[in-house]
Formats: C-alpha cells, structure tokens, sequence
C-alpha cells in the first residue's frame, strides 16, 4: 500500500514545506508550520477514499445569456466600482488598512439597503453590539432594520443565516476572527481562514445571498492570509487612502461580473464617508499655476478620466549620491525616465536630488504619466512654469520616442470640462475626437518636449529682456 504523502503548511502565509522547519522560509515567522494531510485533516491523519464521482452534463457555449440579478445601494460610487452593485449569490472581498473605513462604509451601505426593504445581516468578529450602534447612531443608521450579531463560529453564524428569511446581503467584518470546529488550529491562521470563506462561499451559492468579507492587510498593504481566498471570491476591493488626507479611494482588482480597475472616491468626514462625483476636482484644488515642476496628467481608472497634478522638485546636491524620492508612482519608472532624459535629451541630472510628488495623496500605475513626469522634471530644473492650461500624457519608451496611449478622447473631454484648452500628447494617438484639432500639441519623442520648454524659456527670457 502507497504511503499518505503529507505537507508541512505554514499557517500565517500559507507556504508549503516538504519536512517541519522551525521557521518559514516564506515569512519569516517562527513556530507556524504545521503538519497536514491534503488528503485527510491536519496531523497527518488516515486519508479518506475518495468516493466515485457521477458525470455532469455538458452544455455549448452558444446559447442564451442571463444578467446576473443585482442588489443597488443607492450609493453610486459604490455600485461603480462593484460594477453596477452586488450580485447575489456573489462573494466579495473587501481589504484595507485598519481605521481607513472600511466598516463605516459597510455600515453606510447596510443602511441604504435596509432602507430599499432589504433584509441585511452585518455579524462583528471583532466589535461588539454596542459598538456596532455607536457606530450605526454617528452615521444616522440606527433607524434602518439592520440585524446586528456578534459571533466568530462559523457553524453558529451559518445556523443563524439559515433561520427564518433568507438575507439579501450578509456582511461578516473580519474573516481572520472567524473559527471552525472542523479546522483544529486557531483562529487567523491559514487554514481557519480557508475553511471560514469556503463555508461562506457556499452559503451564498445555495442560497442567492450576497456575501461582502472583510478581511485585514499585512504591512506589504496584500490582504492577510493565503492568496487562494482571493481566487475563491467573485470580487476583490482594495479601499485605501492616506491617513493625511480626507478622501477614501474603493479600488477594485478582480471582478467577476464587472471591470476591473474601476475606482470610487469618497471623502471621509465627521458624519461618515461621502462620495465625491468628480475627483478630478478634488486632486487639483489647491494648484499653484505660476510654480515651475507641476504639470497636470490626464489618467484614467477603469472607466472614469481623472486629471491629477505631478510635482517634481530637481535642486543642486552636495552629496555622493542624490537623493531619489517618490511618493504617489513607480520608482523604477522614476529612473527609467531619468535615464532617458540624459542619455537622449542631453538633461544631467546626476548631481541633483530629484523629488516626484503626486498631489493629493494619489497613486498612478498606469505607463500613460511618463510624458507629464518628464515635463514636470524638465520644468523643474529649467525653473519655469508650464503652461497652467495644458495637460499631458503619454508613454515614454527607452529610445525616447513618445507612443500612444489608450482612451484618448475620454482623457481630453475630462481635461475640457475642467476648464483645460490645451494638451500635449503623442503622435498618431488612437480615437481623437474630430474637428477639434487646435487644441492640442502632438509630439513623437522626448527631446521634441525638451525644446520646447527650453524654447518657452528663452521667448520668456527675451520678452525680459525687452522691458
């Protein structure tokens, strides 16, 4: 008779080991490897037959295709970033660094569906009712229908659900306090956790319910437990802000019924989260015009245009090695965009500390800022202003060229709306919208841009001269 392979398990990241260590390789962690059978249970016990399986039926793929039935908030930045609201019978994943905000706006969304006649369930692993209250008063929820529950067994919490109407939304903040009497080891770790959101999971499935998950991050900012949960969910929502700042930002990474990278803004104040319509707005409001190193980039999230300002600060160092410091974008692009500028474009600036900003707090991820970082640099360090009115975006390849970027016609009708006449772009660039050409500048490689800043310059310098 073959022997039962086992596997050693590490129960804070979930890392597979073929013999017991004292530490885990992936995480560091001491202690947290535990011996478990992939066939049987935890400690290596006997391994269970595997009963024979029964054939399903096969089905084409042409046929007809059915909406998934959706529950609306009412909340409409909410429902864009879960792409028209919660599907039922859905799971969803909600991450987020502690404070930021994700009960309150669990709690506004609760509300707003109870108020629609929905019957919402939230259940707290981590506060209790009276502290779900004070939270629901300080919203103005405490008036909705709300049903309340503080309990971390998973089998309590399914017998619960189970009873009288069937739920509409269920909201269970944390799954890292979730336990179960079928996993022996204790709550948090990899294996509770797993067997917690698989239960959930299933709940939802037979049931139509929809199932929102809270669950923690780790200091890398990737939600806490094994990555496989992330693969078992519908949907995957990161909300994330910055603690010096008031606005909130839902992203969404994974969306089964819905796009992907789709964003919603929210501002946090005393009364709760509210949602901000045009955040483009939000990110430019205290703009300095007349200042050299900003220029305004016309980005975009999923479906929504967002216009953000880039700050760059290049100034003289008497050190070794300058100083390289980002905040709100790549630092690899960062370098790479340096690079650039000095091998093709005659720019030195390694005797300088350069310093990239994006104001408000925001993160850029799209390849598309490369134009308005570089204009932003080359401002700096020429020490005038770019045009106040102008926009930019583009990618900057390592040859210098500037190549084309997608949604060309949303990026410039957000850019119109605020109040912007003018954009730099690069050449051929897809989908312009027509009859509208004087209002833009189109250039093919980055030191096509450098002259033309340097000869901003020099008309300025003349222009001085002259008076």
């Amino acid at each position: 008779m073959a022997k039962t392979r086992t596997q050693f398990l590490c129960q804070n990241c979930g890392t597979i080991h073929n013999r017991w260590a004292g530490k885990c390789d992936g995480c560091g962690e001491w202690n947290t490897i535990v011996e478990e059978d992939p066939m049987g249970g935890i400690g290596g016990g006997p391994a269970k037959v595997p009963k024979k399986g029964r054939p399903v039926a096969l089905t084409a793929l042409s046929g007809e295709i059915e909406e998934a039935p959706r529950i609306y908030t009412g909340i409409s930045e909410l429902d864009r970033a879960t792409g028209g609201g919660f599907v039922r019978g859905s799971a969803v994943l909600v991450g987020g660094d502690p404070g930021i905000g994700k009960s309150t706006l669990l709690m506004q969304a609760a509300a707003a569906l109870a108020r629609r006649g929905h019957k919402i369930v939230y259940v707290s692993g981590e506060e209790a009712v009276a502290q779900v209250r004070l939270r629901a008063q300080r919203l103005h929820a405490a008036d909705t229908d709300v049903m309340l529950a503080a309990e971390t067994n998973v089998e309590d919490i399914l017998a619960t659900l189970a009873e009288g109407k069937r739920p509409d939304l269920v909201i269970i903040d944390s799954i890292q306090t979730l336990w179960s009497e079928l996993a022996e080891s204790a709550p948090g770790t990899v294996t509770q956790v797993r067997t917690g959101v698989q239960a959930m999971i299933r709940f939802a499935k037979q049931t139509g319910a929809a199932m929102v998950l809270v669950g923690h991050v780790t200091k890398d900012g990737q939600i806490a437990g094994p990555r496989v949960v992330e693969h078992m969910v519908d949907a995957v929502l990161y909300f994330e802000g910055d603690r010096g700042h008031h606005y909130r930002i839902l992203r969404t990474v994974k969306n089964r019924f819905g796009p992907t990278d789709e964003i919603g803004v929210f501002e946090m104040s005393d009364m709760g989260l509210r949602e901000v319509a045009n955040p483009s707005e939000l990110f430019l409001g205290e703009r300095n015009s007349k200042s050299p190193g900003a220029a305004v980039f016309a980005g975009m999230e999923g479906t929504r245009p967002i216009l953000v300002e880039v700050q760059a600060l290049v100034a003289p160092t008497s050190l070794g090695t300058p100083r390289r410091a980002v905040v709100g974008w790549d630092s690899a692009r960062l370098s790479m965009i340096l690079a650039v500028l000095e091998a093709h474009c005659g720019v030195r600036l390694g005797q300088h500390d350069v310093y990239l900003n994006i104001a408000g707090g925001y993160r850029i991820s799209e390849p598309a800022a490369d134009l308005a970082v570089a204009s932003a640099l080359v401002s700096s360090l020429a020490g005038i202003a770019l045009p106040a009115d102008c926009v930019y975006f583009g990618e900057v390849s390592l040859s210098g060229a500037v190549r084309p970027v997608a949604h060309t016609a949303q990026r410039l009708k957000e850019a119109e709306k605020l109040g912007f006449s003018a954009a730099l772009l690069p050449t051929a660039s897809p989908d312009l919208p027509k009859g509208s050409g004087g209002r833009w500048s189109e250039i093919d490689s980055l030191p096509d841009l450098v002259v033309r800043i340097a000869g901003s310059k020099a008309a300025l310098k003349r222009a001085e001269d002259e008076d």
